[in-house]
């Protein structure tokens, strides 16, 4: 199974370059291009298509748009995701701190697989969790009553009552709300992510793939006898990152590939 993952890309206007160049990377992934993307020779350079795409959160700077009112900066990135499904690949997207209230679209309207706060995937016969990763975290309280009254019945009925125009101000507002409330240092942030990936490898899982903490990073274990694989996704602000995997190896790398 031929799998890309990603996050963190906190899209806003599609002139802004990691919009563009997130543009460009789908495209690349629908003309099959993958294999020339990732720094693994191993691989080879030989053209073949992807079988799903995992977003893992905060792909969008906010996201409170309802399925006839969608924000219209969105909409080039939203066509670039509708045209790989057609072409048979199966888009997964999960919510971040940044956008949620996807369902009601991405699953109901485009038919696309849509969790709130973690998965368990089977990749080749590896058990997966693939999560944001904002949740690792469970000492910070403050950030995590925000995020639960952000995902409640009452504010979902406050944003489903707002005109279009003030519910982008408001979810604009809300993004850096979000942002400051959770802007942990990374290295304090990535030892909380692996501790929760050592709780999950008890639990069996082979691999655990986070997005949040805006590092790329890929580092494999060996855990009660068996290799361990624990990622961060980075993002697509600073970094250009994304996560293949294929037969059961993952690969971490940077777009476009230098």
């Amino acid at each position: 199974m031929k799998t890309v993952f990603l996050s963190d890309a906190h899209l806003k206007r599609s002139t802004d370059d990691r919009y563009v160049q997130l543009l460009r990377f789908l495209a690349d992934l629908r003309e099959g291009r993958i294999r020339s993307l990732v720094d693994a020779p191993v691989l080879g350079r030989e053209k073949t298509q992807i079988d799903a795409l995992y977003i893992l959160g905060d792909f969008f700077d906010f996201w409170f748009c309802r399925p006839d009112a969608i924000h219209p900066e969105f909409q080039p990135v939203i066509n670039a995701l509708a045209d790989l499904q057609k072409d048979g690949v199966r888009i997964h997207l999960c919510e971040g701190n940044h956008d949620f209230f996807l369902k009601e679209y991405f699953k109901d309207v485009l038919g696309m697989e849509v969790f709130e706060e973690w998965a368990a995937v089977d990749l080749d016969g590896l058990r997966v969790l693939v999560s944001h990763g904002d949740t690792a975290d469970r000492s910070d309280r403050l950030y995590l009553m925000f995020r639960k009254f952000l995902r409640s019945r009452f504010f979902y009925a406050i944003q489903r009552r707002l005109p279009a125009s003030l519910l982008w101000t408001l979810a604009n507002m809300t993004s850096n709300v979000s942002k400051n409330l959770n802007d942990d240092n990374s290295e304090y942030l990535l030892g909380k992510m692996l501790s929760f990936a050592e709780e999950k490898w008890r639990e069996n899982y082979d691999a655990v793939i986070l997005g949040h903490c805006h590092k790329p990073l890929l580092r494999n274990f060996t855990v009660a006898g068996r290799e361990r694989t624990f990622v961060t996704l980075g993002d697509w602000i600073a970094h250009y990152s994304f996560l293949y995997g294929e037969d059961k190896k993952f690969f971490l790398s940077f777009y476009p590939p230098q």
